[in-house]
């Protein structure tokens, strides 16, 4: 059964305080188990990752340091999610995707959180391909983190129950909340949807704000698409008529078209540049020496400009009409005397094929 995960959106996560580095799932190959610390926890439904949040901002974090937050009623709380990298333990932030069991001191977690973390793992490792190491924070960094009930459990192998969804806690939101639709589509090349990245995004972003839908923006627009970009577009595609899935968030052609009013494509990329090719030896060349790279170098003294004293050609047999040219070509660079002896060295070819 997939996770039932309660967006940033839903929860009322505050906009990144710069935002974290992508991680790709390939990257992922430990989960780590972590606890609230001393204190045993008594709030409960959103307000239990608000205060994460609020206090990972305050040690200078971009926000939940945690892929994700699990209360006592199962419910599953996104903060850095499948894509950003944490910042949960020193050395495993990018190889370790974590979740935090919202008990402290010796509450005990209930049946309910240990089979949502162990539905989150069993998730990240069908995502990943492998099987992520099991790990409570100690197994990173001395600490007491997770506290002996939880990593007792890590330990055991992590056994649990069945699974079950638990219901959206609610909780009151400024301006109201709801569940974001997180998947991708591409449009001439480019990726829309919760997570894609780039200047296209941004634009996007300022075409809502220009045209009146930038209300669930508390910073931003930015390059990155997160839950305030897809409600923002979602409110635009309600205005041009569109309902229910229709308007879930995720750009279409037709309405990405009516917001731009063209749409952007990805820029083909350049060409790569033909690799110089390396010189053959001064040995190479000279009063009767036959070679391709006699040719080459002929071709490149004609594409430089330097080729006047060919009358036919140029050939792979050696002639004084490829001496002058070089010779030629060597004056050029403002050397003289045996710099300029219209043989060609490591230099002259260098220059020749820059």
């Amino acid at each position: 059964m997939t996770t039932r995960i309660i967006s940033r959106a839903t929860w009322g996560a505050r906009a990144w305080d710069g935002t974290p580095n992508t991680v790709p799932l390939s990257s992922r190959t430990e989960f780590f188990v972590h606890y609230d610390g001393a204190t045993a926890i008594t709030r409960t439904g959103y307000a239990i990752p608000r205060a994460i949040e609020a206090q990972h901002i305050n040690q200078g974090w971009s926000g939940v340091g945690y892929n994700w937050v699990v209360d006592q009623e199962g419910n599953v709380y996104e903060g850095r999610g499948w894509t950003f990298q944490g910042a949960h333990c020193p050395g495993h932030n990018v190889s370790g995707l974590s979740v935090q069991v919202a008990v402290g001191g010796s509450q005990k977690p209930s049946a309910k959180a240990l089979a949502a973390v162990r539905a989150l793992y069993d998730e990240a490792c069908k995502r990943t391909g492998r099987k992520l190491a099991k790990k409570g924070h100690k197994d990173g960094i001395a600490t007491l983190c997770p506290g002996a009930a939880l990593y007792a459990w890590v330990k055991a192998g992590m056994p649990a129950g069945t699974y079950e969804p638990a219901p959206n806690p609610g909780g009151a939101l400024p301006g109201g909340g709801a569940d974001a639709a997180r998947y991708q589509v591409t449009i001439n090349g480019l990726v829309y949807g919760y997570g894609a990245t780039g200047a296209h995004v941004e634009q996007v972003g300022e075409a809502l704000v220009k045209a009146g839908f930038g209300k669930h923006y508390i910073s931003g627009p930015g390059p990155v698409w997160t839950d305030a970009d897809t409600l923002n577009y979602a409110a635009f595609q309600r205005s041009l008529g569109y309902k229910g899935k229709a308007a879930d968030g995720i750009p279409g052609e037709a309405s990405l078209k009516k917001l731009l009013g063209t749409l952007p494509a990805k820029s083909k990329p350049k060409p790569k540049p033909k690799p110089k090719p390396p010189f053959p030896g001064k040995e190479k060349f000279g009063p009767g020496k036959r070679s391709a790279s006699i040719t080459l170098l002929g071709k490149q003294l004609v594409r430089k400009g330097f080729g006047k004293h060919y009358t036919s050609g140029p050939g792979p047999k050696w002639s004084d009409a490829d001496r002058k040219n070089v010779q030629a070509f060597q004056r050029a660079q403002g050397w003289t005397g045996s710099d300029a002896d219209g043989i060609p060295g490591p230099q002259t070819w260098a220059r020749l094929f820059s």
